[in-house]
């Protein structure tokens, strides 16, 4: 039987994870049906793929290293800057173009899932979290690389290839075609 901390990793690898990308891929979905290139634009488009990257190297880190204060720490720093660009994004979108009801259904995702993930992973590595906020961080900041990490040798190229299908692919589609657009169209603002 698996322990808990193990079916919390497999929420995280199995549900959580890929979700984020789902819930990605339906916000540029709507990009795409809102012609952002012509709306908001480049600066919108670029703040999408800065989001993407916040996300990204916490997933990463936690998928490749052993989580201790340094990574836990990063994970932090990169949630609360995701969450202040987020909130930038709507506050800058909102006035250029029409924002969804499907839209505001993938940014609760967006928004809510970094979080959960965050809360999981704090849980699964509860003294790390105490070492964190004691301040007991002697010895705990460097990367000790996990052979077949969490889900095996097969779960990150699988994990990847999915990301640079529904994220990766779509979002640099987003900025070429607004960064295209613009250089078309002089009068569309960057």
């Amino acid at each position: 039987m698996l322990q808990t901390s193990q079916l919390l990793i497999q929420l995280m690898l199995y549900v959580f994870l890929p979700l984020w990308g789902i819930a990605g891929f339906i916000d540029w979905c709507c990009h795409r049906a809102t012609r952002i290139e012509y709306t908001s634009g480049l600066r919108e488009s670029l703040i999408h793929s800065l989001m993407g990257i916040q996300m990204a190297v916490p997933i990463l880190l936690c998928l490749l290293f052993k989580v201790n204060v340094l990574i836990m720490l990063i994970c932090i720093v990169a949630w609360l800057a995701h969450e202040a660009v987020a909130h930038y994004d709507v506050h800058y979108a909102a006035p250029k173009r029409h924002i969804s009801v499907w839209e505001m259904h993938a940014h609760n995702y967006l928004a809510t899932l970094p979080m959960y993930m965050l809360l999981l992973i704090i849980v699964i590595n509860y003294p790390v979290f105490i070492k964190l906020v004691s301040f007991n961080w002697q010895g705990e900041f460097y990367l000790q690389r996990m052979p077949y990490a969490h889900g095996g040798d097969t779960y990150l190229p699988y994990y990847l290839s999915f990301m640079v299908i529904v994220c990766v692919l779509p979002y640099l589609e987003e900025n070429l075609r607004c960064l295209f657009t613009a250089l078309k169209h002089p009068q569309v603002k960057l």
